[in-house]
């Protein structure tokens, strides 16, 4: 097994979305590990304040190639990664190992049209928030004395598809835009891998975001992170499965939270069927007994997201 470093350069980031026709930023074996490097804020970044550039960054901002560019997306994300001997049909195990913020400040912007009340807040609005990296905390409002814990996570977490030019907001089957904080480091995310080599990107950093991420952004934070690719070939999934040290996690993506919640509920009732070995009633018993259904996000238009998180503490002994 190998450890690789993946710098943020215009060379290895790509804009917008995802394509499974993109040069691959690294090429890694199955169980490689990989130090990774993110940026975000390519759209704001002339309005940005001293702490929040490098001089890498402000490369990438103004001379990106237009090939790195694949949709109409926001995001800025760092690959894809190439795992050698992933094809159609296997399943990209990503270990989260470590993940902390690179500069001491992140943004926060409500978008026109965007968010949980358009209607309501109307007005683009952009902040810079401080960030305390000593005591993992940020302040806000400024000089409220309220303290925000600081808890890093990747919202963007996808392989590609056979789409050219995906764009990286709708998460979906294939991860992409999950924005979903209990993916911290210590977690595992299991997606299914749809072209050779699985072409996995990484980005969209948070500092802090809520359930919901209600008005279209949490604390975006440029962030550097450690990850593992590891290919299984003894799983079959065919949508995200997560877990955290206390929990598993099946998700859902659909364009009302209805809809969103009746696909992570019938994911957890197959989870349960496949590892525990419950039947189909019993499973759907135990998802209203001790199954917690959460709002990861309603803003990634057209697709919200919920999740269900299956506390592992009740299982004796351990599912695997």
């Amino acid at each position: 097994m190998t450890n690789h470093i993946l710098k943020a350069t215009k060379d290895t980031v790509h804009l917008g979305g995802f394509s499974h026709l993109l040069q691959p930023a690294l090429s890694v074996d199955s169980g490689d590990t990989i130090d990774v490097e993110t940026y975000t804020g390519y759209y704001i970044y002339d309005q940005a304040p001293p702490d929040f550039l490098t001089p890498e960054f402000v490369d990438i901002c103004q001379n990106l190639p237009s090939q790195r560019k694949v949709a109409g997306g926001p995001h800025l994300l760092t690959g894809p990664i190439y795992v050698r001997d992933a094809e159609p049909g296997d399943v990209l195990e990503v270990r989260l190992e470590a993940i902390a913020p690179s500069l001491p400040v992140g943004f926060n912007a409500i978008r026109t049209g965007w968010g949980a009340l358009p209607a309501q807040f109307t007005q683009p609005a952009l902040r810079f928030i401080p960030l305390d990296l000593a005591n993992n905390l940020a302040e806000f409002p400024s000089l409220s004395g309220i303290q925000i814990p600081i808890k890093p996570f990747f919202g963007i977490l996808g392989v590609a598809t056979a789409e050219s030019d995906r764009n990286s907001i709708p998460p979906g089957c294939y991860g992409g835009n999950i924005d979903n904080r209990e993916l911290q480091a210590g977690s595992r995310l299991f997606l299914p891998i749809y072209v050779p080599g699985a072409l996995f990107s990484i980005g969209d950093g948070h500092s802090a975001q809520g359930d919901g991420e209600v008005n279209v952004t949490a604390i975006e934070t440029s962030m550097n992170g450690r990850i593992s690719l590891i290919l299984r070939k003894d799983l079959s999934f065919a949508t995200p499965i997560a877990e955290t040290p206390t929990d598993i996690i099946t998700m859902g993506f659909a364009d009302t939270l209805d809809a969103a919640l009746e696909q992570a509920l019938k994911n957890m009732i197959n989870f349960l069927e496949i590892f525990a070995n419950l039947s189909p009633e019993d499973a759907y018993v135990l998802c209203s007994l001790a199954v917690n259904f959460r709002i990861t996000q309603v803003v990634n238009t057209p697709q919200k997201g919920v999740h269900g998180m299956l506390p592992k503490s009740i299982f004796s002994p351990k599912i695997s």
